[in-house]
């Protein structure tokens, strides 16, 4: 009797191996950023009890000292009245190094809640 084999060939495997590692440095790189922008969320939020532009900026840069976020800085928000509601905006971009000229451009963007 013949019997099929199933499986996978070693070169397919290192391939499957090599793409999954690729992608787990990638996640790895990532997941900082994703913490950062909860961060800057959560500041903007703290941000937004401030009565002028300058204590919403000032409340921005304490809490971003605590949170130690450097991306954005309080004279790079965006400050609004909404419904005499003060609205903090935020837009920034991280890039990170693939290999060679290769880079992963990452936007956010984001408001007070």
């Amino acid at each position: 009797m013949k019997y099929k084999q199933l499986g996978m060939s070693l070169i397919s495997l290192v391939f499957f191996l090599a793409v999954l590692g690729f992608a787990g440095v990638m996640i790895a790189q990532v997941f900082p950023t994703l913490i950062e922008k909860q961060a800057i969320t959560k500041a903007a939020s703290k941000a937004a009890d401030g009565q002028t532009v300058s204590d919403v900026r000032a409340i921005f840069d304490r809490a971003a000292l605590v949170d130690d976020i450097h991306s954005v800085a309080g004279k790079d928000l965006d400050i609004r009245k909404e419904d005499d509601k003060t609205i903090v905006l935020f837009a920034y971009n991280r890039e990170i190094h693939i290999a060679g000229p290769a880079y992963l451009l990452l936007k956010y963007s984001g408001r007070s809640q």
